[in-house]
């Protein structure tokens, strides 16, 4: 089913400022994205540095990713409060604090608080960036422009894997992590001197933002709406297996468990960016276009990953081939825009109000999972004397979990949603001229 090409009532124009205007939101996820994904390159040199083993290591990016999941709804609170720009700035100064608190950090202890505020400032990135789209905009464009939103993040993923792993191993520790937090302090500068939250004429209507009623009333609001429930079970499922793998465990994988050179596991790993950033381009296209594909798009990646993670681990000999560790990191490549598609569903379910609310409430989901994933690899490696295969099988136990969720809510997530369009189609005819 085609998705309808209606245009709502107070829909923003889009055009050239919009562009312009949301370039600078994107950039600040663009710097947030390079800083997250950065321990990712540095894992087996953090290893070293900090004298630490598998799950002391695996404990960087689960206290960043516990941080950033736990922030998710106060985010959306604060960006539905407080407006995208004051919110983007506060993010900004933390995760740049952060990542210059991690260059310079001499002990295990500080490298963990480094990591910490960088994972508060990043959460209040992608969210703020949706809102930023969403008032920019028209409603019809919010599928493709969340994909190009996600598309800029896996190019900060590409810079991470390209150029800091190259400054790291050139440069050294502290100059290469110092340097790149020079980037944040630009997007800064950028953000307070040009960003706006809404273009003129649409300004949001006044509403009551005080006290612990509405903190209550979004966050219930939100869950009741299938929608959002259903955003967050598709976010959990497809987003966590890439991320995992790109964020701390696919370099030693394929260093330690493939016997692949370091060289070669980082274009594998560039691979996956590359995959996401070409694949995302395709979802957005046709979930704008058909709005009926959100959910085979969803399943099926699901589905591929699965397969592909299963017959890589299950493979016979101590070594899978190369061609299948590049279809397999081909596939991952598509975790990240099949994960935007849980944005799809929420977006629809919720008026603007609500919109920052329900964008957390869905974020949290792949975070959650991801967090849950690097500490049962973590552990399980220490357990098993690094065997890999027994670490890795943790993927399906969690994705089983996300299928079944997201096949119980998607009957009601579909009813409920018939039942906003033909609403909002009403009111479209009924607005005077």
């Amino acid at each position: 089913m085609s998705a309808p090409s209606i245009s709502l009532p107070g829909d923003p124009p889009g055009g050239r400022r919009a562009v312009a205007v949301w370039s600078i939101g994107v950039a600040v996820y663009f710097v947030a994205v390079i800083f997250r994904t950065s321990l990712g390159v540095a894992g087996l040199d953090a290893a070293d540095r900090f004298h630490v083993n598998a799950s002391a290591l695996s404990t960087f990016s689960i206290l960043q990713l516990l941080v950033y999941a736990g922030m998710q709804i106060p985010v959306g609170l604060l960006v539905d409060r407080l407006g995208t720009k004051k919110v983007l700035a506060i993010g900004v100064v933390l995760f740049t604090a952060g990542q210059l608190g991690f260059a310079f950090s001499p002990s295990y202890g500080m490298a963990l608080a480094s990591r910490a505020l960088l994972g508060c400032g990043d959460a209040m990135t992608f969210i703020s960036v949706l809102r930023l789209g969403s008032r920019w905009f028209p409603a019809r464009r919010g599928p493709l422009i969340a994909q190009l939103a996600g598309l800029v993040g896996m190019a900060g993923n590409l810079v991470s894997t390209l150029l800091l792993a190259r400054l790291l191993h050139g440069i050294g520790w502290t100059h290469a992590f110092a340097g790149s937090a020079l980037a944040g302090v630009v997007v800064l500068v950028l953000l307070l001197l040009f960003l706006k939250d809404h273009p003129e004429g649409h300004e949001p209507e006044p509403a009551s933002h005080r006290g612990t009623p509405y903190v209550r009333r979004q966050i219930a609001e939100s869950w009741r709406e299938p929608g959002t429930r259903l955003g967050l079970w598709v976010h959990f499922t497809t987003q966590f297996p890439a991320m995992v793998f790109l964020l701390l465990w696919g370099m030693p994988f394929l260093v330690e468990a493939q016997g692949l050179t370091r060289a070669t596991a980082g274009e594998l790993l560039t691979l996956v960016v590359l995959s996401n950033m070409a694949i995302g381009l395709v979802y957005g296209q046709i979930v704008a276009r058909h709005h009926g594909a959100r959910l085979p798009l969803a399943l099926g990646t699901i589905a591929a990953t699965a397969v592909l993670w299963a017959t890589t681990l299950a493979w016979p000999g101590e070594r899978a081939p190369m061609g299948l560790l590049i279809v397999l990191c081909a596939v991952l490549g598509a975790c990240g825009p099949a994960s935007m598609i849980g944005f799809d569903f929420a977006r629809p379910a919720n008026p603007p109000e609500r919109q920052g609310t329900a964008s957390g409430i869905t974020n949290m989901g792949g975070f959650v999972a991801s967090m849950t994933t690097l500490f049962a690899v973590g552990v399980l490696l220490d357990a098993t004397g690094d065997d890999y295969t027994v670490a890795f099988s943790s993927v399906f136990v969690l994705q089983a979990l996300g299928v079944s969720q997201i096949l119980r809510l998607r009957g009601r997530a579909a009813r409920r949603e018939r039942e906003r369009l033909v609403t909002s189609r009403v009111e479209a005819v009924h607005v005077p001229a």
